[in-house]
C-alpha cells in the first residue's frame, strides 16, 4: 500500500506541474482527488490492511492529498495569471501600426436634392410642413376639388387599405391641413416635402417617390409672385443664368394652371436628344390656388389668394445629375451611390 501511495504520488506531482491550461488541470484534479480518484479509491482499501500498519498508510495518503491540493492551487493560479497576461496582450493597442481603414458613408442623391430644395425655399421664408402618408379620400382628393367621379383621379391610381382611406398620391393634403389648422391667420407659406405612392413602375416612374409641395396664401398674392419664386428656385438649384417658361395646363386644385420648364441643361436651350429638340426640360407643376380648395380650408377667396407648385424629388435629381433610369436611386448600387457627395 505504501508502494501504491508513493507511485500515485510521483505521477501525479508530474502530470499536474507539466498542465498547460486550466481545464487540464480540473481533469487531473477530478482523476487524483475526486470521489472516484485514484487517491480516494486507495483510501477506502485501507481496511484491508493489517491494523498495525492502518496508522502509516493513512498518514502517508492524507499527507500526499495535501500535498497535491497545495501542487494544483499554485498551479492553477499560475495559469491564471499567464492567461490574464496573454488576454492583456492581445488587447494592449500598438500605437506604430496604421490605422484601420474604414470607408466614410455619404448622403443618398435624394436626400441631397431634398435638403437644397428645402434650402432654398426655407430662405424664400418657406416653412416645412409634415402630414400623415395614410390619408383619407376626403383630403387626398375631395378637399383639393377632385370629387369621387373626377376624371383627373385616373392619374392619381394608388394604393387603398378600404375605399376611403389610401396612400397618399401627393402631399397636397398637407396643404389643406395646414390651411384648416391656421384659417383664417395669414399669410401662410409652407412647403410639404415627403414620400407619395402611385401605381407606375418604369424607367421614370415609381410606386413610391418622393414630392415637394409649396402653398403661399395671403392678400394680393398674384401669378407674378408665383413666376419670380419659380425662378429664383431654378436658378438657385441649376444655374444663375436659367431661364424658365410656363405652358398652360389643368390641374383640379389650381386655376389657372401651368406646366414650369427650363431651359435644357445639356444644350442650354439650344435643342438635343435629351430635351427632344425643343431646347426644354419640364420640372414642375403650379398654379393659382383654386377658389374652392380656398373655401373648403376655410379661407375667403374673394378675400385672399394663393399659389401653389409641386415637384417630384426624383425628377429634379435626375436632371440635376444626369441619371438616365429612375430604378438607379432605388438600386443601392454603391458604385453608383458613392459618386454623390
Amino acid at each position: 500500500m505504501l508502494e501504491k501511495i508513493g507511485e500515485l504520488g510521483e505521477t501525479a506531482v508530474r502530470t499536474i506541474e507539466e498542465a498547460t491550461d486550466l481545464e487540464t488541470l480540473r481533469e487531473l484534479r477530478l482523476r487524483y482527488l475526486g470521489k472516484k480518484g485514484q487517491l480516494t479509491a486507495l483510501l477506502r482499501r485501507m481496511g484491508e490492511l493489517a491494523p498495525d500498519r492502518r496508522p502509516a498508510a493513512g498518514k502517508r495518503a492524507n499527507a500526499l492529498r495535501k500535498r497535491l491540493e497545495e501542487l494544483l492551487g499554485r498551479k492553477e493560479a499560475a495559469l491564471q495569471d499567464a492567461f490574464a497576461g496573454s488576454a492583456r496582450e492581445k488587447e494592449r493597442i500598438d500605437v506604430t501600426l496604421p490605422g484601420a481603414p474604414f470607408n466614410l458613408g455619404r448622403k443618398h442623391p435624394l436626400t441631397l436634392v431634398l435638403e437644397e430644395i428645402t434650402a432654398i425655399f426655407t430662405g424664400l421664408g418657406f416653412q416645412v410642413a409634415r402630414g400623415p402618408e395614410i390619408e383619407s379620400d376626403y383630403y387626398n382628393f375631395e378637399a383639393l376639388n377632385l370629387p369621387p367621379d373626377h376624371p383627373a383621379r385616373d392619374m392619381h391610381d394608388s394604393f387603398y387599405f378600404t375605399p376611403q382611406i389610401l396612400l397618399r398620391t401627393h402631399t397636397s393634403p398637407v396643404q389643406v391641413r395646414v390651411m384648416e389648422k391656421q384659417a383664417p391667420r395669414l399669410p401662410v407659406r409652407i412647403i410639404a416635402p415627403g414620400k407619395v405612392y402611385r401605381r407606375d413602375d418604369d424607367a421614370t416612374h415609381s410606386p413610391m417617390f418622393h414630392q415637394v409641395e409649396g402653398l403661399a396664401v395671403d392678400r394680393g398674392v398674384t401669378f407674378a409672385d408665383l413666376k419670380g419664386t419659380l425662378l429664383v428656385f431654378a436658378r438657385e438649384m441649376f444655374d444663375q443664368g436659367q431661364r424658365i417658361r410656363l405652358r398652360p395646363s389643368f390641374f383640379p386644385f389650381t386655376e389657372p394652371s401651368a406646366e414650369v420648364d427650363i431651359a435644357c441643361i445639356i444644350c442650354g436651350g439650344k435643342g438635343c436628344r435629351v430635351c427632344g429638340q425643343s431646347g426644354w426640360l419640364e420640372i414642375l407643376g403650379c398654379g393659382m390656388v383654386h377658389p374652392r380648395v380656398l373655401e373648403i380650408s376655410g379661407y375667403d377667396p374673394e378675400d385672399v389668394t394663393g399659389f401653389a407648385f409641386g415637384m417630384g424629388v426624383e425628377r429634379i435629381a435626375m436632371l440635376k445629375y444626369g441619371i438616365d433610369d429612375l430604378r438607379l436611386l432605388f438600386s443601392n448600387n454603391l458604385r453608383f451611390l458613392r459618386q454623390f457627395r
